[in-house]
């Protein structure tokens, strides 16, 4: 389903770039890596090629059948001579009426392969996330270790301004200690933060394909409609509720499927047969006929399964009314998310500034003797404190800004412009849909477009 409702969020990702190897460091390239090297997208796309295949098995049930047969026997007559019997026979059969059970197969597999085109949105959606979320997971950590790595300087220079001016007698042996368990702090704190980083970086690789090398910051996605609008436009284009509508699809036409086994099956037949005895000459015989059969009493079976589809009808009608509430409330939580995270980011922003004015005050008052070591400390770890809340926030805030295009549905390489070569859903249904056989020119060619895919 082409989705180009709103204004794309192709500004967002800077796609441009001077080389491919810059290219590699930005958000964009990791959502390109991600999108090229998943496993689930394969996944899915393989679960929609079964699917059009459903509708190639429909297609051929409505076409005549042609099989054949042979067979040697040897057995005695009455008089206990031996006789070799050789029968060989084509036959022929194409079943006319079948209540509509056929065509309304046919429309049903139609509908699951639909279907089936929303889950592949829905995995590509989750695919991009992802790929977003393992990139700000990096970027955080590496600039957490970063703090960390700043911290330790500071405390270290602490803890020799200490020992100095415990060596002329301003502090005492206490002020030394505290600034050496301030440092000996900090480092364990660096070691965890490198570890995070490692961590980050593993799942960086899972997500998008290739390891992290200097990441680039992040712009957040241009959301490029309000609430209501998303809301709306959610509820009508989310993959997860267009699926859920084409599953309902399939079920009703599975009642009818149901339904038809009550009614009679006509089939034709035909078949062409050649006898030799012993060696003999061939005798000859073609028949064809019409046969009409239908059910007249069944166990209960037939009733069973009616009952049975207009349950799984009302399980998928069902299903699409929790659905459209979960993608509702997905829209409301990402907008919601998406505000507190803009004011936690201006309000850490805020934060830091006045933290690192009072840091700077503070060492400053200690230099003049008003203010002991014990209140430098407590000052640098405001100050990394406020500093570690504002990365973390500004990180918030991008993930927040995608989660809303994901939660609409619009979080999709062809709304980001993503420079990928899509799945072409449309392509390989054409291809099987008519059901070729292998041998034909279509046949081949179909063959050769999976061979390219293995």
């Amino acid at each position: 389903m082409f989705r180009k409702t709103f204004a794309s969020a192709a500004a967002v990702v800077a796609l441009i770039i001077a080389s491919p190897a810059a290219f590699a460091e930005t958000l964009g390239g990791a959502l390109v890596s991600a999108y090229n090297s998943s496993g689930l997208l394969d996944q899915n796309r393989a679960v929609l090629r079964a699917a059009d295949e459903d509708v190639a098995s429909a297609m051929a049930s409505l076409r005549p059948t042609l099989s054949y047969s042979a067979n040697a026997t040897h057995s005695p007559d009455n008089t206990g001579a031996e006789y070799w019997t050789e029968t060989y026979s084509l036959i022929s059969q194409l079943t006319l009426y079948q209540g509509g059970a056929n065509k309304l197969a046919l429309d049903a597999s139609k509908e699951l392969v639909l279907g089936a085109r929303e889950d592949l949105i829905a995995a590509e959606q989750n695919v991009l996330l992802n790929a977003v979320s393992a990139y700000l997971g990096v970027r955080t950590a590496q600039e957490f270790v970063n703090l960390r790595q700043s911290n330790v300087r500071v405390l270290s220079e602490e803890l020799r301004a200490a020992q100095d001016r415990f060596s002329v007698g301003e502090v005492t042996r206490t002020d030394v200690s505290l600034a050496e368990a301030q440092l000996a702090s900090a480092r364990s704190l660096l070691a965890v933060a490198q570890g995070d980083l490692i961590q980050a970086q593993e799942q960086y690789r899972v997500a998008v394909g290739t390891a992290p090398v200097s990441l680039q910051s992040a712009p957040r996605a241009d959301v490029g409609m309000t609430q209501d609008a998303a809301t709306e436009y959610a509820l009508r284009e989310h993959p997860s509720i267009v699926s859920v509508q084409h599953a309902i699809a399939a079920a009703e036409l599975g009642v009818r499927i149901a339904q038809a086994s009550n009614m009679p099956s006509v089939d034709l037949s035909a078949s062409f047969t050649e006898r030799r005895v012993d060696g003999g000459s061939f005798n000859d015989s073609t028949s064809y006929g019409v046969s009409v059969s239908g059910p007249i009493y069944a166990g209960g079976a037939i009733s069973s399964a009616v009952r049975k589809a207009n349950a799984q009808r009302d399980q998928a009608r069902a299903g699409l009314h929790l659905t459209t509430l979960s993608v509702e409330q997905g829209v409301t939580n990402a907008f919601s998310n998406y505000r507190a995270a803009v004011a936690a980011s201006e309000a850490y922003r805020q934060g830091v500034a006045a933290a690192q004015l009072a840091f700077d005050g503070v060492r400053e008052e200690a230099a003049a003797g008003s203010r002991t070591t014990i209140d430098v400390l407590n000052a640098e770890q405001s100050l990394l404190d406020a500093r570690a809340n504002l990365v973390q926030a500004n990180a918030n805030v991008v993930l927040a800004s995608y989660n809303i295009l994901y939660a609409t549905g619009l979080l999709t390489a062809e709304h980001l412009n993503l420079p990928v070569t899509q799945y072409d859903v449309i392509g390989h249904y054409n291809m099987v849909a008519n059901a070729p056989i292998r041998s034909s020119a279509q046949g081949r060619a179909l063959d050769r477009v999976l061979q390219a895919l293995e």
